[in-house]
């Protein structure tokens, strides 16, 4: 399994994205490991922070902010049928126990809504 960061997380637990690190840079050593020195102010709690990531860890990545694939009407029936409850993962896992192959699975599922698309105008 792979032991690399994803993310950098303030004490509080909100992500740091590039906006909120007010400095970074190269900590180097001659030996052992050298290190990303990540210093920030956390844009919930406003305090600062730092962080230092082993160089082979880094990714510039870690500091990007997630896009959201998900759209305004999908987050608003998500938001009405609520968090899963215990009772929905256990169901949901004895599903996936019994579930004989993949295509079974995608036979039950409805078929993907369609956008329109625009065209440009002339």
């Amino acid at each position: 399994m792979s032991n690399m960061r994803t993310s950098i997380k303030c004490n509080c637990g909100q992500r740091i994205i590039a906006k909120d690190v007010v400095q970074h840079g190269y900590y180097l050593r001659l030996f052992g490991p050298s290190f990303v020195y990540v210093k920030f102010r956390c844009s919930r709690c406003k305090k600062l922070g730092e962080q230092f990531i082993k160089q082979e860890e880094w990714e510039e990545g870690i500091l990007k902010d997630v896009a959201i694939e998900v759209s305004t009407e999908e987050r608003e029936q998500f938001t009405v049928q609520g968090p899963i409850d215990i009772n929905e993962v256990i169901d949901f896992h004895f599903a996936l126990e019994n579930l004989s192959d993949l295509k079974s699975l995608e036979a039950a599922m409805p078929p993907p809504k369609k956008k329109p698309r625009s065209t440009p105008q002339a």
